[in-house]
């Protein structure tokens, strides 16, 4: 038996309620308890009657508080079930996600999965289906069943799957011939199942992500994707209940029955109110006020269940016919601030009164150091992990866990100590997971009819489609696209390399070129030198930087581990891999010039942390460098904060400091006496003076003028550097950047952030004190975006109007520096609820607080810049809510609501990532590569940017073995092209055209052949040409080829001039082909080849065997 439950089970009060389960004399009234010592209480009767449960509370708050400390007691499945919101569940597009987990768990009760069911009041009111309706929507497949393909699909729409051209999310479902792409809303993976006319002929686990299917399984079961159906059950019923399907036997736990009902009654007066308000503008109708229980309706439904009331105060609800009261003695704990002495002063009088003492703790190192402190003291205190032995009476076990308060029962004389009691902080947290991983981007992917292209000769045009096209009894597929004189260019898509769509700021409208002109070739080559000469000077740098000798820091000492393990939360993999990153760079004789990307509160801050802790190990000063008075405000108290164990002497330089603070602060830093200092530009004066830096940390650097960076680059000469940024850096830029700018990358959420709540709905008053109202009674606080400064004052007033008893304020980018500054402060400190501002918010600040945001006119803005606005909210681990309104009657431009329609896509963290990346990425690329880079990749477009600066690092770091640029064309008189029959989509057509377009050599070939036969069955033989055109294509370019043209029967190889070939070997290669093969000496040498047979299938077989010939001329 654990040290947690054999005392419980001594005591008295325990085993009389139990036994009262046990006779089914409930409810029972258990008061006297309070905060985590109700779950250890819990935790104990579950495991003594080994039966389900569901425990109840008051908020989702509470609910998650439950769910953390139950989690540390029992090592079973505990669900938390997640409340529906009912205010806004009739806006135009919501998120599915908290559907998705509610699923989740109806499908782990109804297979026994689960038996612990934590619901706030709230997550109880809606109804649901009934489990036995359920249950005949759960689908069944297995390899070898015969299926009526139309019914089952029907069977798919109906269970509330979405029917789409590509999978990429769950609840959705593609069909292509005999293949159907299936993503259950409640598994984590998604299946490709294949037909063999009417039987399941194969079941394999596929990656939306790639499209690509691996590992065949037997059978899969799927789960409906919607909650409610309009059928009923064999009794004619048509609703249900969580307690249905959980079961009858399950013991009900009510936390704090007063505050419960009170809860529930706050809920359905709102719920009613804004039916009502709708009801009369027409917009629902009566019967939805049935959609949801009553109290009483719900007080009925669990007492049919053994009730246990857990109460602090003995107070009377009428609701409740009490059979028994039981009063439970304990008390509360008084933190203790890490005053050792205080603790041990407290444990050493519950040791002389024969206390059992546990303390709970978040690592080993902190514990055995805390054990050292207590036995220094003369306590008898023991570090111990495992704990299935008995606490010894006057025994003191320090031991690994997590609670959020402690406890004593003082009839046990036992104690639990936590670690916020003992050290006043929250330590690493387990949290239900409902994984995401997102989608990587594909630039080409999402090119529709319409989009910009650019040609790497013709310039921008339009793109109008793939077209089929017969010449001389040969189809093949071209991509037109229309130039601006009118004139249609027609690229072969085995060519499709040759074209990048053209990707700009958001909104912008390129210059479209005329064929044949001379303006596409004039911008070409002023990006190409502005490119080369970017290169040229990146390169340069980097290797001036590798051979400067810096200061080599030591490796990580004892103290730099216990520091790590005090981080509160779990470090994202992203992070691990900077840190090691950073530490790496540090160690080494070379000065660092580290960049590190990653979006706000994905834990840049917590890298730079570990990095300037490890030079102040050494004796060196920490220089951090940021923007703003208010961010060097919060990175001052995150420092403060995360050192406060250790003696390291932390200022902080910004104007909310004192002149005479200032200059103590200065003195300090020139002293040697401070050793890390946080600050703005104020730290590029010239009057400070370090005594001895070592590390210096910038934050945002493209937000600095010109001056501060000369001045920043004069400290940075033989001192480590590290630059943070928020902006997303592009992955191909990134790639381009590998060997000449060392970067580390944070993709990876935080683990406790929670999706965003994302709703799109009209512009309505009422909805808006809704859903503010709803943010400041759980003590939140909310963003109100109106990008308009000229009338905000006015919308100001207005909300302030709706809101007497909110405190609301504006904010905007015109306003003077410290005015703006102060309202921002007070905004982070609590003193203003309501926040209306302009988009002066995307960047930056990280207020944990603010959990609501309301964006108006939201399709007037840019995809990228809503999903940044968005990502304001949801910081902390509390659910975050984002209204994306638009005006009244207003009829959305169809962009403006498919824009509006993703956004609402992107719930999942880094889902539908792809589309509004695009934008922050080139804003990103512009701020890493400089203003004038920007404009040049504006005026070619973001893809051929990348492929020129790619070229042009290449070209830099050549030794001579490189080829000069070309292009190898392969035209041969045979039918190559993907066909209608085989896949539909255009935009899949198009993606696997780039893929085939992409091929280098055998692996590519294989590995795409594959592909095709997992997505879309048998390959064709047009489609088997095409893949073959493409690997010749890609060996002859290597053997130096530019162009491989059938006239006829002749083949004719033509080399670049100076192509890497052996002129000796020439007669040999002749002789190996009968002659059939003729060299003819030109400035571009070519050999023709005359075929036997000029039938399309050998036309390919004949050119593989001539390239295999020509490969022994290449010079080694």
């Amino acid at each position: 038996m654990n040290s947690f439950l054999q005392p419980l089970y001594e005591l008295p009060a325990f085993q009389e309620s139990n036994g009262m389960i046990v006779k089914n004399k409930t409810p029972i009234w258990c008061s006297g308890v309070l905060e985590s010592q109700k779950t250890h209480w819990i935790y104990g009767m579950v495991q003594k009657q080994k039966r389900p449960a569901i425990i109840i509370t008051y908020t989702e708050l509470r609910c998650r508080e439950i769910y953390e400390d139950l989690s540390f007691f029992m090592d079973e499945d505990i669900v938390m079930y997640p409340a529906k919101d009912l205010l806004f569940y009739h806006a135009d597009v919501h998120s599915h996600d908290i559907v998705r987990q509610r699923l989740i768990i109806l499908e782990k009760l109804l297979s026994k999965q689960t038996s612990i069911v934590i619901v706030s009041i709230e997550g109880l009111l809606d109804k649901l289906i009934p489990p036995t309706v359920m249950r005949k929507w759960i689908f069944q497949v297995a390899v070898g069943h015969k299926w009526n393909m139309d019914e089952v699909l029907i069977q798919f729409i109906e269970m509330g799957y979405e029917r789409v051209e590509q999978v990429e999310d769950r609840g959705q479902f593609a069909v292509r011939g005999g293949i159907i792409d299936l993503f259950p809303m409640t598994g984590e993976d998604a299946y490709r199942l294949e037909l063999w006319d009417d039987e399941v002929d194969s079941i394999r686990i596929m990656n939306p992500e790639t499209q690509r299917s691996a590992g065949k399984i037997d059978q899969i079961q799927v789960f409906p994707a919607k909650e409610q159906f309009l059928v009923s059950d064999e009794d004619g019923k048509n609703t249900s209940n969580i307690f249905e399907y959980i079961g009858r036997h399950a013991l009900i736990f009510l936390d704090e029955p007063l505050r419960i009902e009170e809860k529930c009654e706050r809920l359905l007066e709102e719920f009613e109110e804004s039916i009502k308000n709708r009801l009369e503008k027409g917009k629902v109708v009566p019967s939805q006020l049935e959609e949801i229980y009553r109290y009483d309706d719900l007080v009925h439904l669990w007492s049919f269940h053994p009730q246990v009331i857990l109460s602090t105060l003995l107070q009377p609800v009428q609701s409740f016919s009490v059979k028994e009261t039981i009063h439970i003695g304990v008390k509360s704990i008084q933190p203790f601030h890490q005053k050792v002495d205080v603790l041990a002063k407290d444990l050493a009088q519950w040791v002389r009164n024969r206390y059992r003492i546990i303390i709970l703790v978040s690592s080993q190192s902190r514990g055995e150091r805390l054990v050292e402190s207590l036995q220094e003291h003369q306590l008898p205190a023991f570090f111990r992990k495992d704990m299935t032995q008995p606490v010894l009476p006057k025994e003191i076990i320090v031991t690994i866990g997590r609670l959020n308060k402690g406890f004593e029962y003082t009839d046990l004389r036992f104690v639990v100590l936590s670690e916020t009691d003992v050290f006043g902080e929250r330590r690493k947290k387990r949290r239900p997971r409902f994984k995401d991983k997102g989608k990587a981007i594909q630039s080409f992917t999402d090119l529709k009819v319409g989009d910009y292209v650019a040609h790497e000769n013709h310039g921008i045009g339009v793109y109008q489609g793939i077209e089929n096209m017969l010449i001389d009894g040969i189809g093949k597929d071209y991509l037109k696209i229309r130039y601006a004189d009118g004139g249609n260019l027609y690229v072969p898509a085995h060519q499709l390399d040759m074209v990048q769509k053209y990707i700009g700021s958001e909104g912008k409208v390129p210059k479209i070129h005329k064929l044949g002109g001379t303006d596409w070739l004039k911008t070409k080559s002023r990006a190409k030198k502005a490119v080369a000469d970017l290169a040229k000077d990146l390169v340069e740098l980097y290797a001036k930087r590798q051979q400067a000798v810096g200061y080599s820091f030591s490796e990580d000492t004892v103290w730099q581990k216990e520091f790590e393990e005090l981080f509160p939360y779990e470090e994202t993999d992203d992070q691990l891999v900077a840190i090691e990153e950073t530490k790496k760079d540090m160690e080494s004789s070379k000065v660092m010039d580290r960049l590190l990307c990653g979006d706000v509160g994905y834990g840049k801050t917590e890298v730079a942390i570990r990095a300037a802790f490890k030079a102040v190990q050494d004796g060196k000063q920490v220089a951090y460098l940021v923007p703003t008075t208010i961010l060097a405000q919060q990175h001052y108290n995150t420092f403060i904060q995360r050192m406060k164990d250790f003696p390291i002497k932390i200022e902080l330089l910004s104007r909310f400091r004192t002149t005479s603070q200032q200059k103590q602060s200065l003195e300090n830093l020139r002293k040697g006496t401070a050793d890390i200092v946080i600050a703005t530009h104020r730290l590029l004066s010239k009057d400070v003076k370090f005594k001895d830096l070592g590390l210096l940390i910038v934050d945002e650097e493209q937000r600095f003028g010109v001056a501060h960076k000369e001045k920043m680059k004069q400290i940075k000469q033989n001192v480590d550097v590290l630059t943070l940024t928020a902006t997303p850096i592009p992955r191909t830029l990134h790639m381009s950047l590998i060997g000449i700018r060392d970067m580390s990358i944070l993709e990876e959420p935080p683990q406790e952030r929670h999706p965003v709540q994302t709703y799109v709905m009209e512009y309505r008053l009422d909805f808006i004190k809704d859903a503010i109202e709803r943010e400041l009674n759980r003590g939140g606080q909310v963003y109100y975006l109106h990008n308009r400064v000229k009338n905000i004052e006015k919308i100001t007033f207005e909300l302030q109007e709706l809101l007497p008893n909110a405190t609301v304020a504006y904010a905007h980018g015109q306003m003077a520096e410290r005015e703006l500054e102060d309202i921002m402060l007070d905004f982070i400190e609590g003193e203003i609820d309501v926040l209306v501002c302009t988009t002066i918010i995307e960047t930056g600040l990280d207020i944990s607080n603010v959990n609501t945001i309301i964006i108006q006119d939201a399709d007037h803005m840019g995809l990228s810049q809503l999903y940044q606005l968005r990502g304001r909210v949801g910081r902390s681990n509390r659910l975050a809510y984002a209204y994306l309104m638009y005006q009244k009657d207003k009829v959305l431009q169809e962009n403006a609501e498919k824009r509006l329609q993703a956004i609402k896509e992107f719930t999942e963290f880094g889902s539908g990532f792809k589309i509004a990346m695009r934008d922050l990425e080139i804003r990103g690329a512009g701020n890493l590569l400089g203003a004038e880079q920007h404009g040049h990749m504006e005026a070619i477009g973001y893809d051929m940017y990348c492929k020129l600066l790619q070229e042009a690092i290449g070209d830099l770091q050549d030794d001579g073995t490189r080829m000069p640029q070309f292009e190898t064309s392969v035209d041969l008189d045979v039918n190559a092209y993907i066909s209608e029959e085989y896949i539909q989509n255009e935009l899949q057509k198009l993606e696997m055209y780039k893929k085939m377009a992409a091929i280098q050599n055998q692996e590519d070939f294989y590995d795409i052949q594959e592909e095709l036969e997992d997505r879309y069955g048998d390959i064709p033989s047009s489609v088997g040409n095409l893949l073959d055109i493409a690997l010749i294509k890609a060996e002859a370019h290597e053997l130096g080829i530019s162009s491989i043209v059938q006239k006829n029967e002749k083949i004719i190889f033509t080399y670049t001039k100076n192509a890497p070939v052996d002129p000796t070997k020439i007669p040999e290669v002749i002789r190996l082909h009968r002659n059939q093969l003729l060299f003819t000496a030109a400035p571009e040498p070519y050999f023709t080849y005359k075929m036997f047979k000029a039938q399309q299938t050998e036309v390919i077989r004949q050119i593989k065997n001539v390239l295999q010939g020509l490969n022994h001329l290449k010079l080694t």
